[in-house]
């Protein structure tokens, strides 16, 4: 039995909940930050010792790291990216408080090259995690292919599927991104860890293209859209893939067919 518990923030997202049902056979107490008074009921999640707490708000941080070996952090909000910044500072502070070993990052393949304000915001905590004194391993990945058909879904509402032409994408899925964190976190802090990306690159038309298949009984028509300005050259450019780390195994194919299923 390995005592050297393992926090998981985040943990009720598509990741987090990946974490959480792979953690438990590691042999470690795992434990997640949740910001529910009552244990969110997930599947795979029997034995989490689910502790509350908020990072932003900066409450019960310190009482949810007793003890703590290593922490997972995958909480973030592109909706409210200005919320990440204080709440991994929050983090950090309770974290050296609490003389946790080890703190593992989730990051985004290409976050230095694409200009979005999320991706700033990503960028400034990785610096803030390399900074900050503690041991630290910072993974970036590719995209989940539940958030490609998150998109996807909201765009097919029109009558033709607009989607960046000539834009390389490499979805990697969620639970395989989960294994590598896992993996890494068992082990000694790296700093910056080799990224991580799927098995595949494909243009994001062909991708929209495979999707209203696996989804739309009726004929659709994908719209190819030049986006322009630095942001549609860095998508161009193919700044989200990760060509030399093609590590998971799961396609978009393998993807579609679950999701059919």
């Amino acid at each position: 039995m390995n005592d050297r518990t393992m926090l998981v923030t985040g943990a009720t997202g598509v990741l987090g909940r990946e974490i959480l049902r792979r953690a438990h056979e590691t042999g470690c107490p795992v434990r997640a930050l949740t910001r529910r008074t009552t244990p969110p009921d997930l599947p795979g999640a029997t034995g989490t010792d689910w502790r509350t707490g908020d990072l932003v708000t900066n409450v019960g941080l310190d009482a949810a790291l007793i003890g703590v070996d290593t922490v997972i952090h995958c909480a973030s909000d592109p909706r409210r990216p200005k919320d990440d910044l204080p709440a991994f500072r929050h983090l950090l502070d309770a974290a050296r408080r609490a003389g946790v070993r080890h703190i593992v990052n989730i990051s985004i393949v290409g976050i230095d090259q694409v200009p979005l304000k999320y991706y700033r915001v990503k960028l400034e905590v990785e610096r803030l995690l390399a900074e900050s004194g503690l041991g630290w391993t910072n993974l970036r990945a590719t995209q989940f292919p539940q958030l490609l058909d998150g998109m996807l879904t909201t765009l097919a509402r029109l009558p033709v599927l607009p989607m960046l032409a000539g834009t390389p994408c490499q979805p990697v899925h969620p639970a395989e991104v989960a294994d590598r964190l896992i993996t890494l976190a068992l082990g000694q802090p790296v700093g910056h860890a080799p990224d991580f990306g799927g098995p595949e690159i494909h243009p994001s038309t062909e991708l929209a293209a495979s999707w209203l298949r696996a989804t739309h009984p009726r004929r659709r028509r994908v719209l190819p859209v030049h986006l322009p300005g630095r942001l549609g050259t860095a998508l161009r450019q193919g700044h989200l893939t990760t060509p030399a780390h093609p590590d998971g195994t799961t396609t978009w194919s393998d993807y579609l067919a679950t999701r059919r299923a």
